[in-house]
């Protein structure tokens, strides 16, 4: 999953969750100032983010995040993370 398809499902996420208006969730806007989502709301966030990686998030990927940006590129980077350790995983069972 690219960037652009993660800032995609953000913007569904968001508005089925949150009723935020789509064209409210731009890369820039600001989860609590702008979209008015607090800890608890970043909580169910997270848990309706977790299909995305499929694996848990750990709080400390979340810590920095304050944008909508943030949070896609945080998933991107875990979503990459686990590309290797898969391939590694499967290389060995399989080498």
């Amino acid at each position: 999953m690219n960037k652009t398809e993660i800032l995609a499902r953000m913007v569904e996420i968001l508005h089925e969750t949150f009723d935020i208006a789509p064209e409210k969730v731009r890369p820039e806007s600001h989860l609590y100032h702008d979209l008015d989502i607090d800890s608890i709301d970043a909580v169910d966030l997270v848990v309706r983010l977790k299909p995305l990686v499929g694996r848990r998030l750990q709080p400390e990927a979340f810590k920095s995040v304050r944008t909508v940006q943030d949070v896609v590129d945080a998933l991107h980077g875990l979503m990459h993370d686990a590309a290797p350790a898969v391939q590694d995983a499967t290389q060995a069972a399989t080498g």
